[in-house]
């Protein structure tokens, strides 16, 4: 699935944590986070990059809804918003039964809307990546909200560190990562897949692969269902089935990846401080219809 001629290209450096990929086919764009330097940064084929959004309240985990608007996690706000296409910000997910969120870290968007996203509290263990502060919850969960109501529901509450997260090909389950490592030394680096009930709720929850060295930061599928992760070495691709079918080694610690590119071959990944991609001989998961 990687070409053998294909090289890897670093596309950009001087970040201090990327994070947060996302590709907008209507623009031909990369957008991705800069968390620390509490910026969102912008790459094109022709223009190169730049800054998108300075400050971005502390920006991690970005994808797109079914209009092409971004949607991203803040560390900084601790809440997970949407950006509109002129330009204005909706909030969208802020509380929980009045408690603020501790700092929604990735996100994903399902067919029907709804926005489903992992709250971990590195946004708020030091200034770093956020405002440092205490959790008001006292754990970190997994949300959905729903993108007619706003109702936001817990679907999952036994994961340590709920992190990067992606649904199946038919959205019948979902990958979720837990990087409980960062912070505990036999903690779980680990990707754990759910079934996905009536649309709205998780069930199961066994362990898909285990990420070693490293952890599962954020990952993506492509059009086989193959699962495109970061790792402490690079990028892991893990067949369906959970099988590890190879690696691409990258010098710097992977924290995320996206495909994009106007065929959707190319994979962009954000890798501690530079942002790489490499053509492959697949493309990214298309979304399922409504």
């Amino acid at each position: 699935m990687v070409i053998d001629t294909a090289q890897l290209d670093r596309l950009y450096t001087g970040c201090r944590w990327s994070e947060g990929p996302v590709w907008l086919p209507a623009t031909e764009e990369l957008i991705w986070s800069d968390i620390p330097n509490n910026r969102l940064m912008r790459w094109s084929e022709g223009t190169g990059a730049g800054v998108f959004r300075q400050p971005s309240q502390f920006n991690n985990g970005n994808t797109l809804d079914r209009e092409g608007r971004i949607v991203g996690c803040l560390h900084g706000a601790r809440a997970v918003v949407r950006t509109e296409h002129d330009g204005s910000i909706t909030t969208l997910a802020s509380h929980w039964q009045g408690k603020r969120l501790n700092s929604p870290n990735d996100v994903v968007v399902k067919s029907d809307g709804s926005i489903w996203f992992t709250d971990p509290d590195y946004g708020i263990d030091s200034d770093y990546e956020g405002h440092r502060a205490e959790t008001e919850i006292g754990a970190c969960h997994v949300y959905r909200t729903d993108g007619d109501t706003g109702e936001l529901d817990i679907v999952s509450a036994d994961l340590e560190r709920p992190n990067g997260l992606a649904f199946s090909l038919d959205e019948s389950q979902l990958y979720i990562a837990d990087t409980g490592l960062s912070h505990r030394t036999d903690g779980p680096h680990h990707i754990r897949l759910f079934d996905v009930v009536d649309g709205r709720r998780l069930r199961g929850g066994e362990v898909f692969a285990t990420i070693d060295p490293g952890l599962a930061d954020g990952f993506r599928l492509d059009h086989r269902g193959n699962i495109w992760t970061s790792a402490g070495d690079g990028v892991h691709c893990y067949a369906p089935d959970g099988t590890l079918l190879g690696k691409i080694l990258v010098p710097e610690v992977v924290s995320n990846v996206v495909f994009g590119g106007p065929r959707g071959n190319r994979l962009f990944i954000t890798a501690t401080t530079s942002v790489y991609a490499v053509y492959l001989a697949v493309n990214g998961a298309r979304r399922p219809p409504r």
